[in-house]
């Protein structure tokens, strides 16, 4: 058997199996000696210099293998990564055998219970392991080292002492296991220290540490047709630290889920009975991912009517900077549901509700909410550096009051960005979930929700760090803002009209205004008022848009009759055959000579001219105008489709030596229109 054993592993995965030594000891134990598996042309897998395995007799009967027993001396487990190859790549190489009669479709609850069955078989009753070493090398780059000194398990008693990295730290993974019971209770910890794991923070620049990890299996069976397992798992004073998460070390004092995880026939479920325990909070999470016919996504999270201060309190230290120290009093309920059908994605359904009962804000955090509703300074960033300092307020003489900013503006921008700001609490779902239909199609970020309410607490209360942290706690000082009357609609439409980005070192309408058309904001027209909401998502190309002597680009006129037929049927513009102020759009005389050749390729943000005639009023940002964009800008590969959208092919089909010469081109202009606008 061991002959065959051998042969196999080499034919099936160019494996070297040598075995010094091997026979038995007594009816039921087997020991082998001086063991070694090399992967073909891959460094040593595993060396093992004594190991002895017993099994329990009457399971094998039935054809099951149960360890009883499992005794190790000197062992190593090594495992390389040398660019794209690595010697546990063997696994990838089994045969496959074609069997057309086996084509039935697996039964993921049969899968799961023979699964868990088979691994808790494998967990001896009686274990004694000595100097097993576990080594990984990653490219030379990154690299661990686990030796397990002693590892046993008496009586369902499992203790163990693995010394990290030669001794830079000792861990402990000691507890109580039945496997016999389809149970477990197994706590994680180090000595003296936290358990950390350089190997994450040297391979994807992760800080991971937590003082213990317990985890608790206490039931695995049939529950009807669904295979059903629950457990716990909980973790105190977690440390996570990543650039994408947040630019600060993320604290989780003590967490728990208690948890039921249904696998049915075709499906994956946290049952909506798991509780997750955070701090003195507590929530409902149901997730479920059915995999056929059609594969679904469900996420439901709810959490009854709660005091709302340990509510916050449960937020994980230096999560949400800005808002440490806030006291309130009063209670919250939350209830999310997201559903979609891969099938029909249009059909996908969302809803988020955050609800307050007697809900007030006693005291602010560490930073002012209501700091804009007097004379504050604002200072924009670009490419993380501070550009200048603004004073939003009357001294500055760019400043403008609400009153004094055109309605041509006001409406154009509000019709482009946010139609219902003025109805809305902050956030708007409808919007929301468009985005998730739209990126689901796209299999990719393309389109983002972001309301001005939203747009405007990003850009005066937060950092410029990109990351889900920032973006949450955005979410949430959007709430309070909104649903606790701290700053007016009227107040936060006027900063938003005298911060937001129209150019490059161009900050507001006012400076807007008299850098493009030397007017105040009181005397645009209908067609400036379009043209400079047009340019918000994408600032810095504006100028881009003008031809030589001037005027707009024609390929812009199908987004003027466009906006303006929306404008016009919501009463907020005369009806207009013309273009709605297209023709009437002219560049101040002043900046007409830093203008690019008119043959140079324009700016792809432009509305594409085949939705003219039978797009929809649009309920929030159109497809051209979302977060994604504001954030990182479109990729060269987006440009270039909307570019051939718009009938542009031909200014594409330039020889690369053109190309370049447009490059250093626009560079230049780039250089001296920064120099005007300073």
């Amino acid at each position: 058997m061991m002959a065959r054993a051998i042969k196999k592993a080499d034919t099936d995965y160019g494996l070297d199996v040598k075995i010094g030594q091997a026979g038995f000891s007594g009816l039921s134990t087997v020991y082998m000696k001086n063991i070694s598996v090399v992967p073909k042309d891959r460094d040593t897998l595993t060396t093992i210099s004594d190991i002895t395995i017993g099994v329990k007799l009457f399971p094998l009967l039935f054809g099951n293998v149960n360890i009883a027993e499992l005794k190790l001396n000197t062992g190593r487990l090594n495992i390389v990564l040398k660019d794209s190859l690595t010697n546990l790549d063997f696994i990838l190489k089994r045969k496959k055998k074609d069997n057309p009669e086996n084509k039935t479709k697996t039964d993921l609850s049969e899968l799961a219970h023979d699964l868990l069955n088979q691994v808790l078989d494998k967990i001896p009753e009686d274990m004694e392991m000595k100097n097993l070493l576990f080594t990984l090398n990653d490219n030379d780059t990154a690299k661990l080292s686990l030796l397990t000194t002693t590892a046993t398990i008496d009586g369902g008693e499992l203790k163990s002492t693995i010394l990290v990295n030669y001794n830079e730290s000792t861990w402990h993974v000691n507890g109580k296991i039945k496997p016999s019971k389809q149970q477990m209770d197994v706590l994680f910890f180090a000595d003296n220290k936290k358990v950390e794991l350089p190997y994450l923070e040297r391979k994807i620049h992760a800080k991971l540490s937590f003082d213990t990890i317990r985890t608790e299996l206490k039931n695995a069976d049939y529950s009807g047709d669904n295979f059903k397992i629950t457990g716990s798992w909980s973790i105190k004073n977690l440390l996570i630290n990543h650039p994408k998460i947040a630019a600060n070390d993320i604290i989780v004092r003590n967490a728990k889920i208690d948890a039921d995880l249904l696998i049915g026939s075709n499906f994956v479920a946290l049952d909506s009975t798991t509780t997750v325990f955070l701090k003195d909070a507590a929530i409902h999470p149901y997730l479920k991912y059915t995999l056929s016919p059609n594969k679904i996504y469900e996420v439901k999270l709810h959490a009854d009517e709660q005091d709302a201060q340990a509510m916050i309190n449960a937020f994980p230290v230096g999560l949400f900077e800005s808002l440490e120290g806030l006291q309130v009093k009063g209670k919250v309920k939350y209830d999310l549901n997201f559903y979609l059908d891969s099938s029909t994605p249009d059909s996908l359904k969302f809803n988020s509700t955050l609800t307050p009962y007697d809900f007030k804000i006693v005291k602010l955090g560490k930073t002012d909410l209501q700091k804009i509703n007097s004379v504050f300074v604002y200072t924009p960033y670009e490419r993380g550096k501070p550009m200048r300092d603004i004073t939003i307020g009357p001294s500055n003489p760019n400043y403008t009051p609400l009153s004094e900013i055109s309605s041509n503006f006001k409406n154009a921008l509000l019709t482009s960005e946010d139609p219902s700001f003025f109805t809305h609490h902050g956030f708007v779902e409808e919007s929301i979930r468009k985005s998730f239909v739209i990126n689901f199609k796209k299999k990719k970020f393309v389109r983002g929700g972001s309301t001005i309410s939203m747009q405007l607490v990003k850009n005066v209360f937060l950092s410029r760090n990109k990351t889900l942290a920032r973006k949450a706690e955005e979410i949430l000082i959007v709430w309070l803002i909104e649903n606790n009357s701290l700053i007016s609609k009227q107040r936060m439409l006027e900063v938003y009209f005298n911060i937001i980005e129209m150019g490059r070192n161009i900050y507001g309408i006012g400076e807007a205004s008299r850098q493009y058309f030397g007017k105040s904001p009181s005397e645009l027209n209908i067609g400036e008022g379009i043209f400079l909401a047009n340019i918000v998502p994408n600032p810095k190309i504006a100028m881009f848009k003008f031809q030589g002597d001037g005027s707009l680009k024609d390929y812009m006129l199908p987004y003027f009759r466009y906006m303006g037929r929306i404008m016009a049927r919501r009463g907020l513009t005369p009806a207009d055959t013309s273009g709605y102020g297209f023709y009437d759009v002219r560049l101040r005389e002043g900046l007409r000579q830093y203008l690019l050749p008119d043959s140079a390729k324009v700016d792809t943000s432009a509305f594409d001219s085949d939705a003219e005639s039978t797009a929809p009023p649009v309920n929030m940002q159109d497809e051209s105008k979302n977060l994604f964009d504001r954030l990182f800008g479109r990729s060269k590969k987006d440009k270039d489709t909307t570019a051939r959208n718009l009938g542009l092919q031909d200014s594409l089909k330039k020889s690369k030596k053109d190309l370049r010469r447009e490059r250093r081109e626009k560079r230049r202009l780039e250089k001296e229109k920064e120099k005007l606008t300073n």
